[in-house]
Parts: structure tokens; C-alpha cells; sequence
């Protein structure tokens, strides 16, 4: 894998038609339980900047993902409740990119937003949830949002950037 295999570019760089399938692809529906009804182009404009304020008041949010130039999901972290949580969306052709993906996503997280950790919330449909904590997630616990259930997972940023002590004596 080279550095030019999987790029983050802003999501609204990506065609309102490609979001709007993606989000409609009843493969990946089945894992976005707070997704209801169709997904128009209406409300993926207001998706496209309601994600567009996060980076504006937080400095961070989901990105457009391509692979190989061509677009394949989107993603990042975003503040959800006081933390930052992983999104991923998939078109189902990338759904093997995923690990790889995951791990750009914390590299960036944690080394170049310097967040001490990162929460996921997935659905108990999610079959294969154990992929995540082979990328050092724990579970975290159980919530419900919109009356759906997630299993909340976290990974702490373990190396951490430490501030120099200044305090010690270098003369």
C-alpha cells in the first residue's frame, strides 16, 4: 500500500449523485439503523453542510474517502456527545479497504488531531464487530440513540505527544 492508495479530500468535492447511491445501497443501509426512508439529494446537501460545520467549529470531521482515485465511502471522526467518534460508510466494493482505512483514520486522529481517544458506536447487527477490536478498540459499554442500540467501543491514544518538562535541568 502506498500513500496514494487511500485519500481523504472534502466531501464536498465528491458528486451530490455518488453520496446519495451510497446512502441509498441497501447493503450498506442495513448497518446505518438511524438512517430512515430514502436518502434524497436534498438531504444530502444538508448532510454535506451539517459535516462542513463540524470541521468549521471543531477542526475536525468525516472526509470524502477515495481508493485509487476513485470514490469509495466516507469517514473520520467526528464530536458526537463530548468525544470523537469513527464514522465509516463503505460502498461495498471497498468493504476489503476497511482495516487499512481504520488505520488512517486513527493515524490521523491521534497524530495529527492529537485526540486522546476515539470512540465507535456500532449496531448489535453489525456481524463482524470483532474487526474492530482487532484494531485495539475495547467495548465500552452499550448505548441507544434514536431508539436503536449500538456497542460502544473506545481506543485511547497511547502515544500520546508528551509536552517537554521544562522543568528539568538542562544547564
Amino acid at each position: 500500500m502506498t500513500q496514494t492508495d487511500i485519500e481523504f479530500v472534502p466531501l464536498e468535492e465528491i458528486d451530490e449523485a455518488r453520496l446519495v447511491a451510497l446512502m441509498n445501497d441497501a447493503r450498506v443501509r442495513k448497518h446505518l439503523p438511524l438512517l430512515a426512508g430514502a436518502f434524497s439529494r436534498e438531504d444530502c446537501r444538508a448532510f454535506v453542510a451539517a459535516k462542513r460545520r463540524l470541521w468549521t467549529e471543531h477542526g475536525h470531521g468525516p472526509w470524502a474517502i477515495l481508493v485509487h482515485g476513485e470514490f469509495a465511502g466516507w469517514g473520520g471522526v467526528q464530536p458526537e456527545h463530548g468525544e470523537a467518534d469513527l464514522a465509516l460508510v463503505l460502498d461495498p466494493r471497498f468493504w476489503g479497504w476497511g482495516r487499512r482505512i481504520l488505520r488512517a483514520i486513527v493515524a490521523r486522529a491521534f497524530d495529527e488531531l492529537e485526540l486522546d481517544a476515539i470512540t465507535a458506536l456500532l449496531p448489535p447487527s453489525r456481524a463482524n464487530r470483532q474487526a474492530i477490536t482487532r484494531l485495539g478498540f475495547v467495548e465500552a459499554g452499550h448505548s441507544m440513540i434514536d431508539g436503536q442500540p449500538f456497542v460502544r467501543y473506545s481506543l485511547a491514544n497511547t502515544h500520546q505527544r508528551r509536552s517537554p518538562d521544562l522543568s528539568a535541568n538542562t544547564g
